[in-house]
Formats: structure tokens, C-alpha cells, sequence
């Protein structure tokens, strides 16, 4: 497409440090495997602000935001399929998972496909690269071939539908990790928008007790709105339980722990936790933290399995859609999203201070 007759796009182009300005570009025309989309709604994942806050590296210039939900404008020549094998048409509503993948490698052929050789992520990568329209704080992006893009059941309102893509993706993965939680004791570390939303699925999955444990105080009592059975600041009492011991504490036993914050003294708190068999999934843990001390001897004593969940796979996005569907009626979702912004104010929202709700939302 020429560039002097193409339509044009508007995105929010961060520049490094604060610096975010509104710029408008050619509108391209998607190649063969890629989606062009036109955004409808975005939400502010956390990585984005320690982004701009420096706490993450990152490229720049870019166009950050990888948490939407958009409608189909055009698919390059062949076509692009769905999740679901089914080919996109314009006018889809559609989300799209953080991770485009080569589905060759020895990576993806094993089923790790977040951890690809080759693997790019959307709002990731240069404005000068070759997928400049990565991010989703534009009014348009392109989405290349080897992207997951799931269609949005038509009962779920925008602002539920969007952090599917990143948030609710990774919960579901967590959960994967830690197996049936039918009748269990599950703890949640972190009550954040990954640790609500694990509150509430650990519910749907059969947990029989959800304890949550954060700093905050409003967010405890939104953790008990999601679902949770009991709710903890972080100096709660918690100590190693051994299969003879008996009894337990406020943190203890639990059979299965999810981290979330990403806080080493958080880490060591659930491993305390965990009853003989107990299961440990960390996923807050994406940044350097000061190293955490295993008591090897306890873990081998005791049965525990720890394992870390980065991203997910394509079958959690499916997974987070179906949950958010499933549950719609009955979980206060929209208390997770504040009301949205334009895209002219992405930048005071990157760079101010968080709001009462999980997730600020923007309308490009």
C-alpha cells in the first residue's frame, strides 16, 4: 500500500522513560497469515507500568499493551484461522494471546510453545522492527501468522473479554500446574488481578477453601467478594507442617499454594504452608528477587512439588474465555476494570499512580 494514499492508524508511541506521544501512521495491509485489527478496548497489564517505570526492560520507541479485545478488519492473502481451526472473517471479535511462536522448534513441538526459540510477543517488539503495530495502545495492530486468536463469546462485554489475553490466560495455566483442585485447601499469594482472578477460579475448579494473602486491605476484601474463604495480611502466622504434627495455622496446611507477587518472603511463606503432598506453582516470580532457602529435606520428607508457570500455552486462552463466560453471572468480574480512558491519556496511566481497580482500561 502507498503510503501517501493509505489510511491512517493512530498509536501511542512510548519513547523511553515517560515519554508518550500520539503519533498516526500508514495503515497497512495485513500479509499472508497476518490479522489486521482494529482495537476496541485495551487494558494496562502491570509489566507495562514497570516498563515505563524502568523495573522492565524493553524496547523503544514502541507501542506497548498486549491485553485486548478487537474486531477483524482484514486477513492477508490465504487467510488466518482461529483457536479453533475455523478461518477469521472481518468483523470478528476476537482476543489474541501475548506469544506468536514458529510451532516448529524443539520447543513448540514439545508443547512449550511460550518458551520458542524464536518466540516475539505482542507489545513487545521496536516500533522500527519489522512488526511495528505490535502493541495494543493504537487504534489498530497487526497480528502475524503464528499468533492465537480466539473468538469472544457474544455475552461477554469487552472489559471481561480483555484481560483474558494476558491475566486470566496465566491463571488458567497456574491452575493447570497444580492439578485437580476439587476439595483442596488452595492458598493464593499476591490478591492482585492475577491473584482475584485465581481466587475465582480456584472456586470454579472445586477448591474447597481459598485463603488469600496480600498487604493491602481493599484488596483482601475484594478477594472475598471473588470467592475467597478467608483473607490474610502478609505477617499471618504460618509454620512447616509435618505429617505427624496435626492441626495447622491461619497459612496452614494448605495442599496447594499459587504465588502471584512475585516476593520472596511470599515464596517461602507458601512452601511453610503446604501439607504433605502440597503442590507449589510460582508464577509472580519475573523479576530478579532476593534468592529463596529450600529446606531440601522437607520437600523430599514431605512429598512437595514446586514448579514455575511463565505465560501459557494456546489451550489457557480458550480455557480463560470459557471461565469468564462460565462465571459471568456470578463473579463480580467488572469490579476488576475501571471505567476507560481515551488513548490521548495512556500516558498518565502508565506513569501515575495505580487506580482502586486491578486493571485501567483505555478505548483507542
Amino acid at each position: 500500500m502507498d503510503p501517501r494514499t493509505a489510511d491512517l492508524t493512530t498509536v501511542a508511541l512510548w519513547e523511553g522513560g515517560d515519554a508518550v506521544r500520539l503519533v498516526e501512521v500508514p495503515l497497512p495491509e495485513p500479509g499472508p497469515g497476518e490479522v489486521l485489527m482494529r482495537v476496541r478496548l485495551a487494558t494496562v497489564c502491570g509489566s507495562d507500568r514497570h516498563t515505563v517505570s524502568g523495573r522492565r526492560s524493553s524496547p523503544s520507541p514502541s507501542v506497548l499493551g498486549h491485553e485486548a479485545v478487537g474486531d477483524v478488519v482484514a486477513t492477508g492473502p490465504g487467510g488466518a484461522p482461529a483457536d479453533d481451526g475455523r478461518p477469521l472473517a472481518e468483523g470478528d471479535r476476537v482476543v489474541w494471546g501475548v506469544t506468536v511462536t514458529c510451532g516448529t522448534c524443539d520447543r513448540c513441538t514439545a508443547g512449550r510453545t511460550a518458551k520458542c526459540r524464536s518466540v516475539r510477543k505482542v507489545g513487545h517488539e521496536a516500533f522500527g522492527s519489522d512488526w511495528p503495530l505490535s502493541g495494543t495502545y493504537a487504534q489498530h495492530l497487526v497480528l502475524p501468522r503464528g499468533a492465537t486468536i480466539a473468538r469472544v463469546p457474544a455475552a461477554l462485554p469487552d472489559e471481561l473479554a480483555s484481560p483474558a489475553g494476558c491475566a486470566t490466560a496465566t491463571v488458567m495455566a497456574a491452575l493447570e500446574a497444580a492439578g485437580p483442585l476439587t476439595g483442596c485447601r488452595v492458598l493464593v499469594s499476591g490478591a492482585g488481578m492475577l491473584g482475584i482472578t485465581a481466587v475465582a477460579a480456584a472456586r470454579a475448579a472445586g477448591a474447597s477453601q481459598v485463603l488469600v494473602t496480600d498487604p493491602d486491605r481493599a484488596r483482601l476484601d475484594l478477594a472475598l467478594r471473588f470467592g475467597a474463604t478467608s483473607a490474610h495480611g502478609v505477617d499471618a502466622p504460618v509454620r512447616a507442617t509435618d505429617p505427624t504434627s496435626g492441626g495447622g495455622t491461619a497459612l496452614g496446611p494448605v495442599d496447594v499454594a499459587i504465588e502471584l507477587s512475585g516476593a520472596s518472603p511470599a515464596v517461602t511463606r507458601c512452601l511453610d504452608a503446604l501439607d504433605v503432598g502440597g503442590r507449589l506453582v510460582l508464577a509472580g516470580s519475573v523479576a530478579p528477587a532476593p534468592p529463596v532457602p529450600l529446606d531440601a529435606e522437607r520437600v523430599v520428607r514431605g512429598w512437595l512439588t514446586v514448579t514455575g508457570v511463565h505465560n501459557y500455552e494456546p489451550r489457557h486462552l480458550g480455557a480463560a474465555l470459557a471461565l469468564l463466560a462460565d462465571t459471568r453471572d456470578t463473579v463480580p468480574w467488572h469490579e476488576l476494570v475501571a471505567p476507560a480512558v481515551a488513548l490521548d491519556q495512556v500516558g498518565r496511566v502508565l506513569t501515575g499512580p495505580p487506580g482502586v481497580a486491578p486493571r485501567a482500561a483505555v478505548v483507542p
